[in-house]
């Protein structure tokens, strides 16, 4: 006879009682093997979403998610390992110079990454628009990289964590996906079996993240930053803004094109201040401090180990990268201030121009997407173009346009400086 009842659990949750460490090993191990049913785990998902988990709950079904496959470690790797994972936005093209910046200091990056799904782009998508890079790589593989250049961005093998694998795409079309205790095991316990030193969390808040006010946010980070610090990795993190895009450039291939302009000395400001804020931390997190990490992007040392990351999975960093076949200029209807370019209404604009999937199974654009002409609070004129949309398919630019409705303001007063960084929690 079995030890607990899946039935028994669910009702216990749904009755507002705590799960015990037993009780969640037994759920999580027998939803891997198949013995819990979709529809029983579903049922289990609501009744967390609902009701809630406490410090030790989250604890426990993060380590269950854990358990349910491999640890991956670094024995050979002489250096420090640091990570950093993102809740996800709208031109977020942070990871892309972010590791081998970091790398650059002698910090080894070991970044797992995922795809796109809805409005909010994936590393690897934009990543796989470069000719001949590969996103999938052994485990063998990856420490390789690791001790050879420092840095790999790469998918999680299929070992890592699959209990998380499982209810992850469960909770995407069970209206489950909000439950913060489900959020949090899903992202540390991939974070922390892949094995990394230290960790920063980079929490979004805004209309184009997953947490749209500052409180859901802080709730999130502090329970992912508890996870784990209490599972041995060192983790810290920052809310940061996602109100409105980061940079100017929303789609795949253009994503990878503003990554080399930051790599290159160059890009714009925000998307050079959050890269530069996120490593000085993961730094900082790693034991490395009072170093001046805009230099590397100045002088070449970023760039030199980006090109070496692409070509270890087999990209070519100076190939031509995908260009749309078709594109629309949208103009400023009048003069003013962009007093709104609303995140949500952009990255749905990209996804309708094909830069993004519906289904974990569609295919990508990767020419398609959004550049922005300028940004929030930047002063325009009437018929000066605002943003151009590209695709390959020019009957998208319609629905794209109706995303863009209201998304984009112009003010006759200049809106409050942004700030990219709102708050930092956690260790140090």
């Amino acid at each position: 006879m079995s030890e607990f009842s899946a039935v028994e659990l669910i009702i216990a949750k749904r009755s507002k009682r705590e799960l015990s460490t037993a009780e969640i090993n037994w759920l999580i191990a027998n939803y891997t093997s198949g013995a819990v049913a979709d529809e029983q785990m579903s049922a289990m998902a609501m009744a967390i979403l609902l009701n809630g988990m406490n410090r030790r709950e989250i604890k426990d079904l993060t380590a269950a998610m854990i358990a349910s496959g491999e640890r991956l470690n670094y024995p050979g790797l002489s250096v420090p390992t640091a990570d950093k994972h993102s809740t996800g936005g709208v031109g977020d093209k942070i990871t892309l110079p972010l590791v081998p910046l970091v790398a650059a200091f002698g910090v080894a990056v070991p970044q797992l990454s995922g795809r796109g799904l809805g409005h909010t782009g994936g590393t690897l998508d934009k990543l796989e628009s470069i000719p001949g890079w590969r996103a999938s790589i052994s485990n063998v593989e990856m420490q390789q990289q690791l001790a050879e250049v420092g840095g790999v961005i790469c998918a999680a093998g299929s070992g890592l964590a699959p209990a998380d694998r499982k209810l992850y795409a469960l909770r995407d079309v069970t209206g489950t996906v909000e439950a913060i205790p489900l959020i949090a095991s899903s992202i540390m316990s991939k974070k922390i079996a892949e094995g990394t030193g230290s960790l920063v969390l980079d929490v979004k808040v805004g209309s184009g993240a997953f947490m749209k006010d500052l409180a859901s946010a802080r709730e999130l980070a502090k329970t992912m930053v508890d996870l784990g610090n209490d599972s041995g990795v060192n983790t810290s993190a920052l809310l940061t803004d996602m109100s409105t895009p980061l940079g100017l450039k929303i789609g795949n291939a253009l994503e990878v094109e503003e990554s080399v302009e930051v790599l290159a000395g160059g890009g714009p400001a925000d998307v050079v201040e959050l890269t530069v804020a996120l490593a000085q931390e993961m730094l900082r997190l790693a034991g490395k401090t009072d170093i001046d990490v805009a230099a590397a992007l100045k002088d070449g040392r970023a760039m030199d180990k980006w090109r070496q990351l692409i070509s270890a999975q087999g990209g070519n960093p100076s190939a031509k990268l995908p260009v749309a076949k078709h594109s629309h200029t949208v103009m400023a209807a009048e003069s003013g201030y962009l007093g709104q370019v609303d995140a949500l209404a952009l990255g749905v604009a990209s996804w309708r121009l094909g830069a993004g999937r519906a289904r974990k199974e569609d295919a990508v654009q990767f020419g398609a997407g959004i550049e922005l002409h300028a940004q929030l609070g930047d002063r325009v004129e009437a018929g000066q173009p605002l943003l151009t949309l590209f695709t390959d398919e020019p009957e998208r630019f319609a629905r794209a346009q109706e995303s863009l409705a209201g998304g984009i303001q112009i003010t006759q007063f200049a809106p409050a400086a942004r700030n990219i960084i709102l708050e930092r929690l956690g260790n140090g």
